[in-house]
C-alpha cells in the first residue's frame, strides 16, 4: 500500500516540473509525513493545461452516500482497478498525478517494525499516478477527493512490503494525465513497478508512526539498532 509519503521541495520546483511556469506568490509548505484523509498537492489537466491544487486523500465516489468511504479507499489496485466500481470508470478522465519525493514504508525486522523511506537515488520529484473524483454533499458542499494506485514492488520494494505506488516514468505523465485520452488498455499498461534502479530506500525515525509529527527529524536518514 501506500499510506504515507513527503514533498518537502519549493513550490518553485513544482510549478517548474509539473506547469513550466515560473512560480507565482502561492505558498507551499514542506510536507515531512503527508496522511490520508489530509488535502494533499496534486496535478490534473483540464483539457488545456496542467493544473496545480489540491485534493483529500481519501476517495469518496460521486455516487457514494456519505464521505465517510473515503478513510478505506486510500489507495487503488493496479490489477482490480477496472473491476471496482469506484475505479472503472474514473481511469477513463479523472486521473491525476501526485507529486513526491519520498513515500514510507514499514519493513518487518523480527517482531519490530522499521519505518524506511523511500526516494529517488538523486533526490528528484516523482509522479505517484492517482485517480480522483468529486462528490456532492446533500448541503451542496462538493469534495473533490484522490486515490493513489499501487502495484507489485520492485526488487527494491520486495524487501520491505508487497506492494508499491504507480510512480508513472517522466516520458508517460503527459499521457497518464491527457483527458483526451480514453485508452484504457494503453492506460493501465503504466501501471507497472518503477525500475529499483533508480530508487533508494533507507531507515527513518520511528516518529513518523504519528502522524502528528511532520518536521525535519521524519526524514532523516537512521541506524538500524536491530
Amino acid at each position: 500500500m501506500c499510506g504515507r509519503y513527503t514533498i518537502v521541495v519549493s513550490m518553485e520546483e513544482l510549478m517548474l516540473r509539473y506547469l513550466n511556469e515560473q512560480p507565482t506568490d502561492r505558498y507551499h509548505t514542506p510536507k515531512y509525513n503527508v496522511a490520508p484523509m489530509q488535502n494533499v498537492t496534486a496535478v490534473i489537466h483540464d483539457g488545456e493545461k496542467n493544473k496545480l491544487g489540491e485534493l483529500r486523500w481519501g476517495l469518496v465516489p460521486s455516487w457514494a452516500s456519505d464521505d465517510k468511504i473515503g478513510s478505506k479507499m486510500i489507495n487503488a489496485r493496479a490489477e482490480t482497478i477496472l473491476e471496482k466500481a469506484s475505479f472503472k470508470n474514473l481511469i477513463r478522465r479523472k486521473r491525476a498525478i501526485i507529486p513526491a519525493d519520498g513515500f514510507y514504508e514499514w519493513k518487518q525486522l523480527g517482531s519490530k517494525k522499521q519505518p524506511m523511506r523511500i526516494t529517488m537515488k538523486d533526490g528528484a520529484i516523482f509522479s505517484m499516478a492517482a485517480l480522483y473524483d468529486t462528490w456532492l454533499a446533500p448541503d451542496g458542499r462538493k469534495l473533490s477527493t484522490c486515490t493513489i494506485i499501487t502495484t507489485t514492488p520492485n526488487s527494491l520494494m520486495a524487501d520491505i512490503h508487497d506492494r508499491m505506488p504507480v510512480i508513472l516514468s517522466p516520458e508517460d505523465e503527459a499521457l497518464w494525465l491527457n483527458r483526451a485520452n480514453d485508452d484504457v488498455e494503453r492506460l493501465t499498461a503504466l501501471l507497472r513497478p518503477y525500475s529499483a534502479d533508480l530508487m533508494r530506500a533507507y531507515p527513518v525515525s520511528p516518529i513518523v508512526g504519528n502522524v502528528k509529527n511532520d518536521t525535519p527529524e521524519c526524514i532523516e536518514e537512521q541506524i538500524l539498532l536491530f
